[in-house]
């Protein structure tokens, strides 16, 4: 770093970066949260669904995310970060909007009623009664709401990884990938305070058209605030020599010559690395453990503890909080490295290790839970702050050993890997809640619905020490990946 630029004092706008990537998150698992906090109270009794149809619908939305993910990560390497995250949003908002109109397109297919009424469709949905034409139609029409949710939201991960390694240093990445994705915990903290509340007020449609809205507010500022950081007048010298400081050639000058001569890695070479089949393998077994507490614990408390969509807003609430503990999960690689003086991988690695141990306790959530449903309410809040604080050092992985030409790519492989992982879960879980339901099972002293959440517990709770272990196994020390 030259003379001048020591003594120029440094701005801080990758902050800036890193605050529009937190709200896109909060934004998304807002979109998201949707349907699991409407689905029991009010779609259900209204279209006449099960929990296998709940099931299929949100597994078929982890397999549309995972299929997209493979060519969204893609498609942000193409056209550049700031384009592509607005594409993603767009589209991801598109969808969220598009759920509210599935009742009126119901009631226009089944009854052959024709209205731009929510009111007018419900009433004749419910003349029609419950039928298996109604389930059918409104099943296959929030899918297909569902496939345009997944095909943006896709976007969303490898567009904010690709923009955290074009503003952050690698020391850093962890700590600020760990911020904007404790957005996660915010948007599951804020919706059960609001979703139910509006759809109980307005209708269930007003809901999703509400938060899918916000979507395209955020738009509006990611154009006027997103530039490379080269290429931003926000960014003085001495925060882009700061950033660039893992770079040989930190000037801008050399840095546009740099990845303008940059190579990128095709499909067939990414899967030729063994660092990508540890990320998507650490993906693909914990990935859906926080999608199936996303989509599941709002029906968990209804089917196990008969709470209305309005009483679980306080408990799902208090979990989320917990989750946000996960924020830290970025500092404890970086005192690794400064402290412990080990590189950015081993104290990725290291950290992980310490948050695969947490999951352990979903193992006492449904013994725990017979004295009170608060008990596994903390325990799964335990649970997502630990997921969340891997979840954060999974991505910066792949910044570590990947070229920033690659980063996209190789988080939207993961990510569809993730996402089969997620449609296993949930379209599992869906069959045995439903299987368990019906039979009376019984299963290590729990029966009917309750032996059904333990099986998945237990399963959730192991996931992240056998994630941890296939990825040490694959790549037990830091190798960066070179381009020839």
């Amino acid at each position: 770093m030259n003379t001048s630029a020591q003594r120029q004092k440094m701005t801080n706008y990758r902050w800036v970066i890193c605050l529009m990537l937190f709200f896109a998150t909060t934004i998304n698992y807002m979109d998201r949260q949707v349907l699991s906090l409407t689905w029991v109270d009010f779609i259900a009794p209204e279209f006449g669904w099960t929990n296998g149809d709940y099931g299929n619908i949100t597994s078929l939305f982890s397999i549309f995310y995972a299929i997209s993910m493979l060519f969204a990560g893609r498609f942000v390497d193409w056209l550049g970060t700031k384009k592509g995250f607005l594409w993603a949003i767009g589209i991801w908002s598109l969808g969220a909007c598009l759920h509210a109109f599935c009742g009126i397109a119901t009631a226009g297919i089944v009854a052959g009623e024709g209205t731009f009424s929510f009111a007018h469709a419900r009433e004749a949905i419910v003349a029609l009664g419950v039928t298996s034409r109604v389930v059918s139609v409104s099943v296959t029409l929030f899918v297909f709401a569902r496939i345009v949710l997944a095909l943006g939201e896709a976007g969303n991960f490898p567009a904010a990884i690709k923009a955290t390694a074009e503003y952050f240093p690698k020391k850093d990445r962890g700590f600020a990938t760990s911020l904007f994705n404790s957005g996660a915990q915010i948007g599951a903290l804020i919706a059960p305070l609001t979703i139910p509340f509006i759809a109980k007020a307005w209708g269930w449609e007003t809901s999703f058209l509400v938060i899918g809205a916000l979507g395209f507010v955020w738009m509006g500022f990611w154009q006027f605030l997103y530039k490379k950081p080269e290429r931003n007048p926000r960014v003085n010298r001495a925060e882009l020599d700061y950033i660039l400081q893992d770079s040989e050639s930190p000037s801008p000058a050399e840095e546009q010559v740099e990845a303008a001569q940059e190579k990128k890695l095709t499909f067939a070479q990414c899967f030729r690395f063994r660092q990508t089949w540890a990320f998507a393998a650490g993906k693909f077994l914990t990935d859906g453990v926080w999608w199936f507490y996303l989509f599941w614990t709002p029906a968990y408390l209804s089917s196990v503890y008969g709470m209305t969509g309005t009483e679980v807003s306080l408990p799902i609430f208090v979990l989320y909080l917990i989750t946000m503990l996960s924020i830290w999960g970025g500092w404890l690689p970086t005192y690794f490295v400064d402290k412990k003086r080990m590189n950015p991988y081993a104290g990725r690695m290291r950290a992980m290790l310490i948050f695969a141990l947490f999951p352990l306790l979903a193992l006492l959530a449904q013994p725990l839970g017979a004295y009170s449903y608060w008990l596994p309410v903390i325990i799964i809040g335990i649970a997502g702050a630990a997921h969340q604080a891997w979840s954060a050092n999974l991505f910066s992985t792949i910044g570590d050993m990947f070229p920033k030409s690659a980063v996209a790519t190789i988080t939207g492989i993961g990510g569809m890997v993730g996402g089969i992982g997620s449609f296993l879960i949930n379209k599992g879980s869906g069959v045995l809640f439903d299987y368990s339901q019906n039979t009376g099972m019984r299963f290590m002293g729990f029966e009917g619905i309750n032996s059904g959440y333990f099986i998945i517990f237990s399963i959730c709770a192991v996931a992240y020490l056998v994630g941890w272990l296939l990825m040490k196994g694959l790549v037990p020390k830091y190798k960066a990946i070179t381009i020839e």
